[in-house]
């Protein structure tokens, strides 16, 4: 009888193991989705167009934008930094007055959003908590960026009124030298205003540490970059930067900024803007699709500029020209299609190659995505939110774990936030 059992036991156990060596294990395509669908994905920077914030023309709708509801949800994008930009004008209380309208209406279109528009599908966050709360209960989640303190003119008590407007990360310039701070721009003429930060400017750092909004270095000159680096007592981001050492633009960080950031305890978004991840392609892709997409703007009649031209044009123009790409860059990509003799763009696989870099140079602690979507961002694999999971997929054919990726999507900018909001939390009184 024990003879007759040990047997059926054996039996079954072998049956088990049979089962087990028969059960498939997952493709890298599969497992890639497994995590996309388990990490929260963040993108901290993502232009709008007010005109796309109205009762008839909104995100709700399959919009040619490159981030809107729809393809948030195909892509599995959950949290957009939707971002308040405003070009530079004069630094004079005129420009900064219609500077600050227009800040303004960039704010209430991302409140309209999520508060009439489209409640129930996407909510504002203005803390990490907040926003994987939202995250949990299957909406989209928005939060608010600031590109260019520009608007809040010479005073400092702006700083407190965008935050709590819903701004949780500020740079204090853009193209072009703000009362605050130097712009990389300064670096095409030699042409400084400051030599870094204004005095204005040190004392906005100050105030965003005590009030809880994160310094975003994206911008400013690399001098006004490591004395923000110095000046500050909470970490630092940088919104939509990559590695200098594999691009060499001066909107990139080189290596001693990267080092400096990771003593600091910031973060590097990488960003999937073409000529900011690999000069060569970009230059000689884009040389090619300039033809072709002039013709196709002028024969729909639309406006269209060389991004150089970008930081002349009015507001409204630029309004128009944002307003007009993603439909002249659609049909310009259908026609190339038909064509052999383009030249290769830039890819995920190049987006990624900056994500490795930063990581063996400063750790998986430090790095995180944006794409600089609506705003000139974009590349093959990675055009719109729709095509989120690509970047995942990526990440896991260079071996990335689970947790790495989690960090990478957004794990380490929440956790910036979190150490500036506490910084701001200790700060003494009065």
């Amino acid at each position: 009888m024990r003879i007759l059992s040990l047997l059926i036991v054996s039996l079954i156990l072998g049956s088990c193991q049979d089962k087990a060596e028969k059960t498939p294990e997952l493709s890298m395509e599969e497992e890639a989705r497994r995590i996309h669908d388990r990490v929260m994905t963040v993108d901290t920077h993502v232009d709008i167009n007010i005109r796309n914030f109205t009762d008839s023309i909104n995100y709700t709708q399959e919009l040619k934008t490159q981030v809107n509801l729809p393809k948030m949800e195909a892509g599995g994008l959950d949290v957009a930094w939707f971002i308040v930009y405003t070009g530079q004008d004069s630094l004079s209380e005129s420009g900064y007055d219609k500077a600050r309208a227009n800040a303004l209406s960039k704010f209430d279109a991302i409140h309209r959003l999520c508060e009439e528009i489209a409640p129930d599908r996407i909510g504002l966050a203005t803390s990490s908590s907040e926003a994987r709360e939202i995250y949990s209960s299957g909406k989209k989640v928005a939060m608010i960026g600031v590109e260019n303190a520009y608007p809040m003119g010479t005073d400092l008590s702006n700083i407190e009124k965008y935050y709590d407007l819903g701004a949780r990360y500020v740079s204090l310039a853009h193209n072009g030298h703000s009362q605050f701070s130097d712009s990389n721009t300064g670096e095409a003429d030699d042409i400084w205003l400051h030599n870094g930060l204004s005095d204005l400017g040190k004392e906005a750092v100050i105030e965003m540490n005590r009030v809880g909004i994160m310094i975003d270095i994206s911008h400013p000159s690399q001098e006004a970059v490591m004395q923000m680096l110095a000046l500050s007592k909470a970490p630092i981001i940088a919104s939509h930067s990559s590695a200098r050492a594999l691009c060499d633009h001066s909107r990139n960080l080189n290596d001693t900024q990267l080092r400096a950031l990771k003593e600091n305890g910031g973060v590097v978004q990488t960003v999937a803007l073409d000529g900011y991840v690999n000069k060569e392609k970009s230059a000689a892709r884009d040389a090619y699709m300039k033809t072709i997409m002039t013709e196709v703007a002028d024969s729909l009649g639309l406006p269209w500029y060389d991004r150089s031209q970008f930081g002349d044009l009015t507001e409204a123009e630029q309004d128009a020209f944002i307003a007009s790409v993603p439909q002249v860059t659609s049909i310009a990509d259908g026609l190339v299609e038909q064509r052999t003799d383009v030249p290769p763009a830039v890819d995920v696989s190049d987006f990624v190659d900056h994500i490795d870099y930063m990581v063996e140079l400063i750790g998986i602690d430090h790095v995180g995505i944006s794409s600089d979507f609506d705003g000139g961002g974009g590349i093959e694999g990675w055009s719109d939110a729709s095509e989120t999971f690509n970047v995942t997929l990526e990440l896991v054919r260079r071996g990335y774990s689970e947790a790495d990726i989690a960090k990478l999507w957004g794990g380490n900018l929440l956790r910036v936030l979190d150490e500036v909001q506490a910084v701001a939390a200790g700060w003494p009184a009065g």
